[in-house]
């Protein structure tokens, strides 16, 4: 899944539009302010407030705690995962418009509210590699980029961010009403490393960017090949999380 077709499709959306666009004044995209960024600071503070995550998964968790009881009942392959925000409005629909419409003026104010969550950029200016989690060639033909890329190309320097070695080998059944550990052995060898450059990743530390955490279950799977290949130390990066039902 690499070479010239891969490259193409990689290539970030932003550079389909001239970059003085991206400058021109605007509305808010959620209370219609204006002149205004895509989205306004009083919308950013209102909409995704500082909360208190599980340190492993990024699940809400009352005050006192660090940790949730799944991830103490089984650590996860993660040694750290933030998440700037919650998966309920207006964040579900400015993703959309971003994932599936093609947005590419979503990508940058994204990614700052990524960065500016607590503990996101020691993470980042700490790692050796950010890796976006992969699409399948399937849907990278299908959508034509890959978003958790366009984040983490606005999250990292070049040099750190790396499209293609991590690679998604398979799509997977609807994960929909599985347990964790259904939703686990479902993607079993969903994921795996570029097979020319599996030891780049040995002795490393390596933070995974993606737009939206469900369960958990795919950030997991990936995390735990890059721990199988001698990753040392694995931060998971997203934009939003869905909060598993109270």
């Amino acid at each position: 899944m690499s070479g010239p077709w891969l490259t193409g499709l990689l290539r970030p959306i932003s550079s389909l539009r001239p970059a003085w666009l991206a400058h021109l004044p605007s509305q808010c995209a959620v209370c219609r302010a204006w002149p205004s960024r895509r989205m306004c600071d009083d919308c950013v503070m209102r909409f995704a407030p500082p909360t208190l995550r599980c340190r492993t998964c990024a699940s809400p968790l009352p005050d006192g705690l660090s940790q949730c009881g799944d991830c103490v009942k089984q650590a996860p392959p993660l040694d750290a995962c933030m998440a700037a925000c919650a998966y309920v409005w207006p964040w579900p629909e400015c993703i959309a418009q971003f994932k599936f419409r093609g947005d590419a003026g979503w990508a940058a104010p994204l990614a700052t509210l990524m960065r500016s969550t607590p503990w996101v950029e020691p993470a980042l200016d700490a790692c050796d590699l950010v890796l976006p989690m992969p699409l399948s060639r399937e849907r990278l033909r299908e959508r034509g980029f890959n978003q958790a890329y366009e984040l983490a190309c606005r999250l990292a320097p070049k040099r750190k961010c790396d499209a293609t070695l991590l690679l998604r080998t398979r799509e997977t059944t609807a994960q929909s009403g599985l347990t964790r550990a259904e939703r686990l052995r479902n993607l079993q060898g969903a994921f795996a490393l570029e097979p020319l450059r599996a030891t780049a990743v040995q002795g490393k530390r390596i933070v995974l960017v993606d737009d939206v955490m469900t369960s958990g279950a795919s950030m997991f799977s990936a995390a735990q090949v890059l721990r199988t290949a001698g990753a040392v130390h694995i931060t998971a990066v997203v934009l939003a999380r869905t909060d598993p039902p109270s």
